[in-house]
């Protein structure tokens, strides 16, 4: 209930001096009575005092239109599952009990089986559906109603289990070690070492040390790794981007192993095209020579040219030289059938690189599945510019 309260201001008031005394003084003399010679009007002040919480009608909570409060059920949280975790879900609690909701809008997920068709590339999209079968296969013969729950709790379904196969292989160091008289091929998984990035320039390299049975982390001789640089090493020398993509699941637009099948009989003179971009070594440790070569050349110069230096059908005859006519007439054709390749494809390089860009949160098996035909398509884009910078200069 609200009361009201007249107030006035007083007639005196205590105050001291600078000599510590204290004293009254007279002020504008009013009284609490109502006298017509006041000259102030009372102040009236509303105090609202609340009811007593228990005579308090219960409010009542704005319900939801679909009639389903947010809720945090605590039985996510005990027992046996309380080591899982929730992600893009929400909790709530209707008249029918709790359910789970989509806390974000979630695009429609396809399976890795069908990014395989995104690789623009049916032996390998073969391959790995292979590969998948008979992991498929090997989980259908092990994992069976009469298998121990310890071993069938490793993985629930087909798809777990083919998950760990890729992990597993993914992360697994390959190389020849020495147990005793016996050299073999071994797989090992090896914690920390498996962090290491690829690089076909490593400055890194694994050994195993026989003695103790270790694996180390060796810098290359001759190689200084300045502190903040990162340690590489190289996963599998000598093999093309399908075969990192089958194993690991990533490729590089310059790898220098990487292969173009050309069917046509147009050949170019190798020593010529080595020359050109100054390519060393032989055919198994080409490498070009960084200090003979002006700046604008050794950044186009990469691991791709080297690759065109293996892969282009070459001849060489001793010290018989070229005709510049028919190496032209060659590279013109070499260009056609590259061009050919590219055509075949459903999408362009641009194309590609616009969907990478325009993918806010892609799948991982998507963006690896984009980028390995994309740099496939980079691969032969550089094999044609290669081509260009060859035959303006043939003849100097």
């Amino acid at each position: 209930m609200a009361i009201s309260v007249p107030l006035h201001q007083l007639t005196y008031s205590f105050f001291s001096n600078p000599q510590g005394q204290w004293k009254w003084c007279a002020k504008p003399s009013y009284s609490f009575s109502n006298n017509s010679q006041n000259n102030i009007r009372a102040i009236k002040a509303s105090v609202e005092t609340p009811p007593f919480p228990l005579f308090q009608n219960p409010k009542l909570e704005e319900t939801p239109a679909d009639g389903l409060e947010p809720a945090d059920p605590d039985f996510y949280k005990i027992g046996y599952v309380r080591s899982m975790r929730a992600y893009g879900v929400a909790f709530k609690e209707g008249p029918d009990g709790f359910g789970v909701f989509a806390s974000k809008d979630i695009e429609p997920c396809r399976r890795a089986r069908e990014d395989l068709m995104e690789l623009q590339d049916p032996n390998l999209a073969s391959t790995m559906r292979e590969q998948q079968k008979r992991a498929r296969e090997f989980w259908e013969k092990n994992w069976h109603s009469g298998v121990p729950l310890k071993i069938k709790r490793l993985a629930h379904d087909p798809e777990r289990f083919i998950w760990a196969v890729s992990i597993a292989q993914s992360r697994c160091i390959n190389m020849q070690v020495r147990i005793g008289a016996l050299v073999q091929d071994a797989n090992m998984l090896i914690p920390y070492a498996d962090m290491l990035n690829h690089s076909f320039q490593p400055n890194c390299f694994f050994h195993w040390r026989f003695k103790d049975r270790m694996l180390e982390v060796m810098v290359n001789a001759g190689q200084h790794v300045r502190r903040g640089e990162e340690m590489t090493v190289n996963y599998m020398h000598g093999q093309m981007n399908d075969m990192l993509m089958q194993r690991y699941g990533f490729s590089s637009p310059v790898n220098p192993w990487n292969v173009i099948q050309f069917s046509g009989d147009a050949r170019i003179h190798l020593d010529s095209f080595l020359s050109v971009f100054n390519i060393s070594g032989l055919p198994e440790e080409y490498y070009h020579n960084i200090g003979k070569i002006s700046s604008d050349e050794e950044s186009f110069i990469d691991g791709a040219v080297i690759a065109a230096a293996r892969t282009l059908p070459t001849w060489s005859d001793g010290d018989v030289p070229l005709v510049p006519s028919i190496e032209r007439k060659a590279v013109k054709e070499l260009q056609e059938e590259c061009r050919q390749m590219l055509a075949e494809f459903p999408t362009t390089s641009k194309q590609d690189q616009k969907m990478l860009d325009s993918m806010k949160e892609p799948r991982r098996t998507l963006e690896a599945a984009i980028k390995y035909r994309l740099h496939r398509k980079l691969f032969i884009d550089k094999v044609i510019k290669a081509l260009d910078i060859y035959q303006d200069r043939i003849l100097f």
